[in-house]
């Protein structure tokens, strides 16, 4: 019997460690988030210098995806010995590929999705282990889109669940804690502080579910016959 991926599973492992490893996943995001927000508040309006916030933010949310990957790996690897200081400093030589797969990725989901929406949506699962091949195995942008395609082939409507289910925990973390600081006091702090909140909550579950989403995947790709054509070989099709 052909290996299949199990979504439940695949969010229970999430889940456990989220749990297990909470005290490295939420201080690094709150920290990081912080600083990109305060930085946004502080240049939005400085005409030379209003680029520099969603600069700052994507650089900020590459490296907690490529820290969260690194630190899915060295538990997989038998239990968590790196430092948050050496998992975010492993990110490093990675860094430019995971920002050229980001915005090529975002494009072609983005584009998708605006203009006919199931495209988008076969994108959004093709390409859902973009960042964990890049961080692990080193794979350069292009490289990285196939193989994250090969991947994900015959798994498609399971990865795209749990992929979704992270997007409506970041949506309600977002919408709620909003909704919590407008009913509390209205002030620009306060919504900065629960939008960093937000993204410290809602941020470890998508990179989690990627790098999960990643080593389930390895695992069933070793498990099917030798015999099977390879995923590029083979033309586009819905997940």
């Amino acid at each position: 019997m052909e290996p299949k991926l199990n979504v439940g599973e695949t969010l229970r492992e999430v889940f456990a460690v989220y749990r297990d490893q909470a005290g490295v996943l939420l201080p690094v995001a709150f920290w990081l988030f912080l600083l990109a927000a305060i930085i946004e508040v502080l240049t939005i309006d400085l005409l030379p210098l209003f680029w520099l916030g969603p600069v700052v933010a994507l650089a900020v949310g590459i490296l907690y995806q490529g820290t969260v990957v690194g630190l899915v790996k060295d538990i997989r690897d038998g239990s968590r010995d790196s430092s948050a200081r050496t998992l975010m400093r492993s990110v490093l030589p990675v860094f430019w590929p995971l920002l050229g797969a980001s915005f090529l990725t975002g494009i072609g989901i983005g584009g998708g999705l605006l203009l006919l929406i199931v495209p988008g949506l076969y994108l959004l699962a093709v390409w859902a282990v973009v960042a964990p091949v890049v961080v692990i195995e080193r794979r350069k942008v292009t490289e990285a889109l196939g193989r994250s395609r090969q991947l994900v082939r015959g798994s498609g409507w399971p990865v795209l669940g749990a992929v979704m289910v992270g997007f409506l925990i970041a949506a309600v973390a977002t919408l709620g804690l909003d909704a919590l600081a407008s009913a509390i006091i209205d002030g620009e702090i306060v919504h900065l502080v629960f939008r960093v909140l937000a993204q410290t909550v809602a941020a470890p579950v998508g990179a989690l579910i990627a790098s999960v989403l990643y080593f389930r995947l390895v695992d069933i790709q070793r498990q099917r016959p030798v015999t099977e054509p390879a995923a590029d070989d083979l033309p586009p099709r819905l997940p």
